[in-house]
């Protein structure tokens, strides 16, 4: 990781979900609090900017935990509740983050499709609205907004990705008076195009895993003639596909 974003004068943001720490509690040994503390929020490479994100967070207990470790910023998911509930969740995280001086994103609008355990039936899935985004960024005081325009997690259909660039105009207006960073979960699989016509309506960050994933697991399966190089490959794809979406994201060169 520190020759990729050196080479690309990128500052980088680490995302960690609660899954992601309980395997780190098994493979440590112990509680998974000491590794986090002494490790990925403690992470520094020389003249690259690095903060630590907790996204997903699903139960004040993993946020609360999260702000007391020392993460950057955290994504409070409160997606699947009713709107009063979700804005009451997510100002309660946000004034505990904001008193440490830590960002706060949250998810308004429900994407279908599956992410880190967790499945969102088709039939489930919501479109970001407006006014009630308008409400929920003035109650909760948050930072970033993760909006649902037809995005998805995991996989998009054979028909391809069909996003509500009128929607994100919308929102983009609303946010934008407020400064309120607009974020898309569900990047993978976007065309180039698509990608960049979401900059331009203001998205700020782009949550892409899928691809990243899948690169892996492709050059897994590739017959190798040295078992040795296999894991190296396997990363290599997958650095691969990283420095793609921070040249095509605009990330590059942006380190100070």
């Amino acid at each position: 990781m520190q020759q990729l974003v050196e080479v690309e004068r990128v500052a980088i943001r680490l995302m960690e979900v609660k899954l992601s720490l309980e395997w780190k509690e098994q493979k440590e040994g112990g509680d998974g609090s000491c590794f986090e503390r002494k490790g990925v929020c403690e992470l520094r490479i020389e003249n690259v900017p690095i903060t630590v994100h907790f996204d997903h967070g699903c139960s004040k207990t993993e946020l609360i935990e999260a702000i007391e470790l020392g993460f950057d910023s955290v994504m409070v998911d409160g997606s699947n509740l009713p709107f009063r509930e979700n804005i009451s969740y997510t100002k309660t995280i946000a004034v505990l983050a904001h008193a440490k001086e830590m960002l706060v994103e949250a998810e308004l609008g429900r994407l279908s499709g599956s992410e880190d355990g967790l499945t969102v039936e088709e039939y489930e899935a919501r479109l970001t609205d407006v006014a009630q985004a308008e409400q929920f960024i003035d109650e909760t005081s948050l930072d970033a907004l993760a909006v649902c325009i037809g995005n998805v997690h995991g996989k998009y259909p054979a028909s391809g990705p069909r996003l509500r660039l009128d929607l994100l105009k919308d929102l983009r207006e609303i946010t934008l008076n407020r400064s309120v960073s607009l974020v898309l979960h569900g990047a993978s699989g976007l065309p180039v195009e698509l990608v960049k016509a979401c900059i331009e309506l203001g998205v700020r960050k782009f949550n892409v895993n899928t691809e990243v994933r899948n690169a892996y697991m492709e050059s897994l399966r590739k017959p190798s003639k040295d078992l040795v190089h296999v894991m190296e490959s396997a990363k290599e794809a997958m650095k691969a596909v990283i420095i793609e979406k921070m040249q095509l994201f605009g990330s590059s060169g942006k380190a100070q």
